[in-house]
């Protein structure tokens, strides 16, 4: 780290200067300096018309949100809160990336020119292609959980990402070299970096999210893994004859499940926040279906907010409608914290809140006929795909029910 800050203060020695410094178009390569001396790479492309690509194996990230004025630039994801704030020159960037709302900052230096994620040495002495049984944090009693890695590796690099109930581990990209695995991930909200070693078709390693959090995991190969029925953790309690609620659109107007827009329809309630990536994926591929949706179905979606404001959470709400073009109405359920348990508090006929998103299907006739946990997104390839023809079925088969 004082490496970082001597070389920052030579940058800024030697880029004091009021003329605007044009970014070199072309790749570039971005890497976050954790504590201990660790790094979390990420690849991009710059712009000829100032934008920023951000990619994460197939994943492909538009940035255009930025400012340039003399040698400061500022890069802001067009719905997160994440950005990075940083000097730069023709062919560098040096900075942090921020999420101020959290109090979550890392250094960042960014370099011109065509990169590889991380550094290959040796060849591989494994192949990890396939799938793992895994369990983080697996000595411990109360925080330990269960996932299941998919990853498909050609030669050094290796690519996928860890299902769990809750969502995937967004699109993880990394290399083999010898016994040894590093993966990586940066979206503007996630800073993600796993660090493996392989003995005998098991993989003990560490998860690294940013510098606020540090876990071992272990995984062993297992095909037939599966996890838990993501349809199985929240449940409507007994007690309640249905879902029940009430809260303000971004208008003001308070909305609740007995407008008139609901009756004698399906609903699909989205338990959701504009900071969560899961929910990012969720919210575009439910604009997608609302588009060709059944006519007698609607979506509503319900924004559990870290914003410290009301005002500040319904910016970022209309931040997220304004980049998505959102046709749904988003409602704010909560702001100041993304606590599960006051989420809980605000639904109190669900059993648990266990994971952003989870999703309640509600008949025309106002039944509860499923409720699901978590977001398996386009990280998880195949499955993302097969959870598409799946969701539109079920849909069509509960307003078709009578």
């Amino acid at each position: 780290m004082k490496y970082f800050f001597a070389l920052l203060i030579t940058f800024l020695l030697m880029s004091c200067s009021s003329k605007e410094t044009p970014i070199q178009p072309g790749s570039w390569k971005g890497v976050l300096l954790l504590d201990g001396g660790r790094e979390i790479p990420f690849l991009a492309e710059w712009g000829a018309d100032t934008t920023l690509t951000v990619i994460n194996a197939e994943e492909r990230i538009l940035i255009d949100d930025i400012r340039i004025s003399g040698d400061s630039v500022v890069i802001k994801h067009p719905v997160f809160e994440g950005e990075i704030r940083g000097a730069h020159r023709n062919d560098s960037i040096i900075g942090t990336f921020s999420i101020e709302s959290l109090q979550r900052s890392i250094p960042v230096v960014m370099t011109y020119g065509r990169h590889s994620r991380f550094a290959i040495s040796e060849a591989p002495s494994v192949v990890l292609s396939g799938v793992w049984e895994t369990v983080f944090s697996p000595n411990s009693n109360t925080d330990s959980y269960v996932a299941k890695g998919v990853f498909d590796q050609t030669g050094n690099r290796i690519t996928g990402t860890f299902e769990t109930v809750t969502g995937d581990y967004r699109f993880l990209d990394g290399v083999v070299v010898n016994d040894s695995v590093k993966l990586s991930t940066f979206d503007f909200s996630h800073a993600f970096l796993f660090e493996a070693s392989v003995t005998d078709s098991v993989l003990t390693g560490t998860f690294y999210s940013g510098n606020h959090w540090t876990e071992p995991f272990r995984s062993e190969r297992n095909e037939a893994y599966k996890l838990p029925d993501p349809d199985s953790i929240t449940k409507l309690k007994e007690e309640y004859a249905r879902v029940q609620f009430a809260f303000p659109n971004t208008a003001g107007d308070t909305v609740s499940l007995d407008d008139a827009r609901f009756q004698n329809k399906a609903v699909i309630v989205q338990i959701m926040g504009s900071w969560c990536p899961n929910c990012l994926d969720e919210t575009r591929f439910l604009t997608d279906y609302y588009e060709n949706r059944p006519k007698n179905v609607e979506i509503v979606a319900l924004a559990f907010e870290d914003a410290a404001t009301r005002a500040k959470a319904m910016a970022r709400i209309n931040r997220l409608k304004e980049a998505l073009e959102i046709p749904y109405p988003i409602l704010l359920a909560q702001y100041g914290s993304s606590d599960k348990q006051l989420a809980n508090s605000k639904l109190p006929m669900l059993t648990t809140i266990k994971s952003y998103p989870t999703t309640i299907f509600i008949a025309p006739n106002g039944k509860v006929t499923r409720i699901h946990t978590g977001f398996n997104g386009p990280a998880t390839g195949k499955k993302y795909e097969k959870f598409k023809k799946d969701f539109k079925k079920y849909v069509e088969e509960m307003v078709s029910d009578k």
